[in-house]
């Protein structure tokens, strides 16, 4: 999938399959490296060129996905999973929701500002808590959470027709 979308100048933030076996879905997250965003044009290309690539491997009989499913291709969004180490750093100040597979020091769960990373640690500074580093390797789930900050650095890059509703005859 990564070769994928390199070739179209995205980076990968995130792949999962999820649904389930009543509703398997395969979630593809990209984004533009400059923007941070996929447009919907970008996202119908990669979803093109990806459903190409799994057709391909089904042909060959090294299909990664036994059965049927469906392949969402989609920007990570505002309150966007944090995957990658590098997140963290390009994300610091923002508020973001870190959950850890298991208990450090009696908890799970961390709300905080992003402080950036340190070697292979997450920095959040909880309030209540303080400053606290958080072993990524140890990190279950991270997002960021929705604040007016967030979506002040966000901003879509074209807001064109959003007020607007177009009838087709």
């Amino acid at each position: 999938m990564e070769p994928e979308a390199k070739a179209l100048g995205f980076d990968l933030v995130r792949v999962k399959m999820m649904g389930g076996t009543s509703d398997p879905t395969l979630q593809v997250m990209a984004e533009r490296p400059d923007t941070r965003q996929l447009s919907l044009e970008d996202c119908a290309e990669l979803s093109r060129r990806l459903s190409d690539l799994l057709d391909r491997l089904e042909e060959e009989g090294r299909d990664p996905i036994p059965g049927s499913y469906r392949l969402e291709v989609s920007s990570p969004g505002i309150d966007r999973p944090l995957t990658r180490l590098k997140d963290f750093d390009d994300w610091t100040g923002h508020e973001a929701r870190i959950t850890l597979a298991e208990k450090l020091e009696g908890r799970k769960q961390f709300n905080g500002e992003l402080r950036g990373t340190e070697g292979a640690d997450v920095l959040i500074d909880v309030p209540g808590l303080g400053a606290a580093a958080l072993p990524f390797a140890a990190i279950h789930s991270a997002k960021l959470v929705m604040t007016d900050k967030l979506i002040a650095a966000t901003a879509p890059l074209s807001a064109d027709g959003a007020d607007s509703i177009k009838v087709e005859d």
